[in-house]
Formats: structure tokens, sequence, C-alpha cells
């Protein structure tokens, strides 16, 4: 119980350092795009993906307490504690420009892609896991969970990574196409690590 509470309270710490540090960031960004309105590309990439990373967030919790496998839960670790810290960027960033952090446009509105079918069942993006996955998740142990949860996130982050260089494509603040861009090399690589890890167990990715 004490290891959660540690790992959530690292969380919440790197999620407040980066808030805090975010209003310099684009301060010093030179009034990059100026400040956005709550329907530009900017926005709708700060509104989605901070919903998208939240779910990351939740399945590597969910697996770190189903393995007692250290290369598996020092991955869960690693993105839950970039993807909080991201996180918390771009809610800053609303907060910044004074922009609701919901809004009523559909998801990938901001990107020509709100009339998308909806997978349901809470994936409301490109690459997320639904409602019955997140549970099947919890319900597994050991190498079962371990692959699973490789292959969710997997999924979740070829979806993260399309976002991503939407944004890199269509943002217009120059600290925020940057993250974005960050996000896309980051992810891209964990994606070939949850490959070979997945191999390590006789598995393969989804899709």
């Amino acid at each position: 119980m004490k290891q959660h509470v540690g790992w959530i309270a690292g969380t919440t710490a790197a999620v407040l350092v980066a808030a805090g540090a975010i209003t310099y960031a684009v301060a010093e960004d030179g009034g990059s795009g100026g400040t956005p309105d709550a329907g530009s590309a900017d926005a709708g990439f700060a509104r989605d993906m901070a919903v998208h990373h939240q779910q990351a967030v939740e399945m590597s919790y969910l697996v770190r307490d189903r393995t007692d496998d250290e290369e598996v839960r020092r991955l869960a670790y690693d993105i839950a504690q970039t993807q909080a810290n991201q996180r918390g960027m771009l809610l800053g960033w609303l907060d910044l420009w004074e922009l609701p952090k919901v809004s009523s446009d559909a998801p990938m509105t901001w990107m020509g892609m709100g009339d998308m079918p909806s997978a349901g069942d809470g994936s409301l993006m490109p690459g997320m896991a639904t409602d019955a996955e997140m549970k099947k998740l919890e319900g597994l142990s050991g190498k079962q969970a371990e692959i699973f949860f490789l292959q969710l996130m997997t999924d979740h982050h070829k979806g993260g990574v399309h976002m991503a260089e939407g944004c890199v494509d269509k943002c217009a603040v120059g600290v925020e196409k940057r993250l974005a861009q960050d996000m896309v090399n980051g992810q891209r690589s964990e994606i070939g690590l949850m490959r070979d890890m997945l191999d390590e167990r006789g598995a393969k990715p989804r899709s």
C-alpha cells in the first residue's frame, strides 16, 4: 500500500511541477500563434490528449498491481509518470488560455475527424480501450495481464501518435507542437519496445 501511495505521490508531484512550469514555457514561446480559441487545433488537441493520456495512466496502474515482472512494472511506471506529466501541461495550457477543458464538439473534431464512428463502450478516440477491455485487464494477473496490457498500450500509443502528428501539422503554438513531436518520438520508441516484450512472451500486437 505504501508503495502504491508513493507512486501516486510521485506522479502528482510531476503534474504539479509541469503545471507550474508551463506558464513560463508558453510565455517564452514568443507568442507563437497567439492565444488559441476554443475551436482551435491547439485547444482540441489539449482537451482530447488529456483524456487519452488519462486512460493510459489508469491502465499502467492496473497492470502494476497485477504482475511482479520488473520489466513490465518499470514500463508501466514510466508511461504513468510521462503521461501524467504531459497531461498536466495540456490542462495547464487550457487554464492559461482561459479555455474550457470540455467541449460539446465530438472528439477529434479539430483533426476533421469529428464524424468518425465511435467504437462506443468507453473507446472515445483512436487506440483507446473499451470499458470491457479495461474490466478484462482488471481481472487478469501475471503473464496474461502483461500480454493484454502490452497489446492494449500498443494500440493506445498508435492512436496517440496519430493524434500527436495531427497537432504537429495543425497546432499553431510552438511549445505545444514541440510537446506533440516529443510524444510521437517517445511513443514510437515504446511501441518498438512493447513489440519486443510481447515477442518474449510468445505473443504479438493485435494490429
